[in-house]
Order: C-alpha cells, then sequence, then structure tokens
C-alpha cells in the first residue's frame, strides 16, 4: 500500500549544482541533504524542507521538464512569490485552479514549478496567464 512521496526527481545538466544550491538553498529556502557517497559521485544535489524533499540528478542529454512538475504547498503564497521574485526568479500567477491560489516559477536550469496554496472561495487572489 502506498503512504506517501518519499521525493520528486528532477533532472538537471552536468556541472549545474551550484547554480542548483543558490537556488534551491538561496531563493528556495530549502536545506542540502547529503547523499550516499555512491550516489554523490553521480553529481546532483538533494534537497529537503519540512517534509518535501526534492532530488536534482545529472542527466547528460539533459531537456528541462517544461509541463511536468512538482506540485510543492506554501503558506503565505504572496510573500513566498515576493521572495521569489526579490532573489531575481520569474512568478507567473495561475488563478485556474479552484480553491488555491498557485503560480508557476521555473529553477536555474528551466525545470518548470508549480507552488500552491489553499485559501476559502471567496477570496481573490493573484491571476494571471499560465506558463
Amino acid at each position: 500500500m502506498l503512504t506517501a512521496v518519499d521525493h520528486v526527481q528532477l533532472a538537471a545538466p552536468p556541472g549545474s549544482e551550484d547554480a542548483l544550491r543558490a537556488y534551491y538553498e538561496g531563493v528556495l529556502g530549502m536545506t542540502e541533504l547529503s547523499k550516499p557517497p555512491v550516489l554523490a559521485a553521480r553529481g546532483g544535489c538533494w534537497f529537503t524542507v519540512g517534509a518535501v524533499r526534492l532530488h536534482l540528478g545529472v542527466e547528460e542529454d539533459f531537456r528541462p521538464a517544461r509541463k511536468a512538475h512538482p506540485g510543492l504547498r506554501v503558506t503565505g503564497i504572496e510573500e513566498y512569490a515576493r521572495r521569489l521574485e526579490e532573489r531575481g526568479a520569474r512568478v507567473v500567477w495561475d488563478g485556474d485552479l479552484p480553491g488555491h491560489k498557485r503560480f508557476y516559477s521555473e529553477d536555474p536550469v528551466g525545470n518548470r514549478l508549480e507552488f500552491l496554496e489553499a485559501h476559502a472561495p471567496d477570496e481573490g487572489g493573484p491571476s494571471g496567464t499560465r506558463s
């Protein structure tokens, strides 16, 4: 029986670890996890915050995920969006999911990320075009 998602794996190009650390730690506020030595030799980075775990693995023929994406729940979504924008990340609001405020952004290698927060139906919220 499935009980939870342990982690989400995204791909990244070889040599992008420093940019990934700057984004996932400095922009998103996550903490890097140590990888087991046998996996660390393959490159990439693992990050965590709360129950969220994202693994960024090196892929030689890398192409960013433009449609596939993790959906990351946040609290204080408008403040969180400002945090990303202040640190240079693009934020694109999408008001198409009833009962939620959400936006999309991209990591430094172009992977799509969705950030969302549930809200009462009568609460408005930022909206915009879908990326």
